[in-house]
C-alpha cells in the first residue's frame, strides 16, 4: 500500500494536509525535531492532533531526528513518554542513542530511520532494520536502480521523498550554518545559508540547488518499491508557514490504483517591489500553478 506523507509546522497546515489526502503527516513536538523554528506542537496540541487525525484514517509521525547532547538525556526521556503516551504511530530517528531510549522506553512504537542516517545501500537498509527500524527514509541521492536493489533484498518498508527543497549536502548532514552561524541543521536550527548568493565564476546562487520535484516519476518508484512518498518540509517564519504551504494536491491514477503526483502548492508574496518573489533563493522555482492545472486535467482523463 502506497501513503503520501505530508509535513505540518502547525494546526493550519495540519488540517490542510489532511484535508487534501494525505495519507500520514510528520510534525515535531517543542524539542528534538529539526524544525525547530516552525510552531510545532506541544503535549497538548499532540494529543489533539493525533485524534484529529486517527479519526480521519490519517497516520501521525513524530520527528525525533537531531542530535542530542548528553546533558538533554533526561528531556528527551520526557519528551518519548509524552510523545508514545498520545498514541503516534511513528517515530523518526536521526541519533541512534535516541533510537536505544525509544526501544526502552517504548518498545512497541515504530522507528523510521531518518534521512540524515544516509541510508544509501543495502548494507545500511539491513543494519537499520536490525537495530529495530520499521522503515529506511532513503537519501535523496539515489538512483532508482539502487532503490530497486535495496527494496528486493530487505523487508524494511521504504520512504523516499519525492518533491521539495534539496540540500546541497549529502542528505541534510551539513554544518555550514553551524560553522558560519552557530546554528546547526543537526540540531534543528539550519538558517540555510545555502540559499545566499554565493559565486562560483559566473554562476550566482552556486550552492542554491533547484526544488526536487519526481511527479512524473512516482509510479516508477512505487515499482521499485517505495511505499511512502514524502514531501519535504519547509522552513519559514511561524506567521508565514500557512502562506508557504496552503495544501497538498495529490493525484491518482485509478485505472493504476498508482499514485502519479504530487506536490506542494506555495503561492508566491511580494515583498517591496512589484512581483518580486518573496525569499533568498532566487533559483528558477517549478511553476505550481501550471503543476496544479496539470494535476486537473489528469484527474478529469
Amino acid at each position: 500500500m502506497t501513503e503520501i506523507l505530508a509535513p505540518v509546522g502547525g494546526k493550519e497546515q495540519l488540517i490542510a494536509a489532511v484535508r487534501a489526502g494525505a495519507d500520514a503527516v510528520y510534525l515535531g513536538a517543542k524539542n528534538f525535531n529539526a524544525r525547530r523554528n516552525a510552531a510545532n506542537f506541544d503535549d497538548t496540541e499532540l494529543c489533539e492532533t493525533v485524534s484529529y487525525c486517527h479519526a480521519r484514517g490519517v497516520k501521525v509521525h513524530i520527528t525525533l531526528n537531531t542530535l542530542v547532547m548528553d546533558s538533554e538525556i533526561l528531556a528527551l526521556v520526557e519528551e518519548i513518554k509524552s510523545i508514545a503516551s498520545a498514541g503516534v504511530d511513528a517515530v523518526i530517528v536521526q541519533d541512534l542513542a535516541v533510537a536505544k531510549l525509544v526501544r526502552e522506553i517504548c518498545p512497541g512504537l515504530e522507528m523510521h530511520a531518518s534521512t540524515q542516517i544516509t541510508i544509501h545501500d543495502l548494507s545500511g537498509a539491513l543494519e537499520a532494520q536490525r537495530l529495530g527500524f520499521s522503515r529506511a527514509v532513503l537519501s535523496r541521492e539515489l538512483s532508482l536502480e539502487e532503490i530497486r536493489h535495496i527494496a528486493d533484498r530487505t523487508d524494511i518498508e521504504l520512504e523516499a521523498f519525492v518533491h521539495g527543497a534539496l540540500c546541497m549536502c549529502m542528505s541534510g548532514c551539513c554544518y555550514l550554518s553551524s560553522v558560519l552561524g552557530g546554528r546547526s541543521g543537526n540540531r534543528g536550527l539550519c538558517v540555510q545559508p545555502c540559499r545566499l548568493d554565493f559565486h562560483f565564476g559566473e554562476k550566482d546562487h552556486a550552492l542554491s540547488l533547484k526544488d526536487m520535484s519526481h511527479i512524473e516519476h512516482v509510479r516508477e518508484l512505487a515499482e521499485a518499491g517505495v511505499c511512502s512518498f514524502k514531501i519535504e518540509g519547509m522552513n519559514a517564519e511561524a506567521e508565514e508557514f500557512e502562506l508557504l504551504i496552503i495544501g497538498v494536491a495529490l493525484v491518482f491514477c485509478h485505472k493504476l490504483e498508482k499514485i502519479i503526483a504530487v506536490c506542494v502548492i506555495r503561492p508566491s508574496r511580494s515583498v517591496g517591489g512589484k512581483g518580486e518573489a518573496r525569499g533568498v533563493c532566487r533559483q528558477p522555482r517549478l511553476s505550481y500553478a501550471v503543476i496544479a492545472v496539470r494535476f486537473k486535467k489528469l484527474e478529469e482523463s
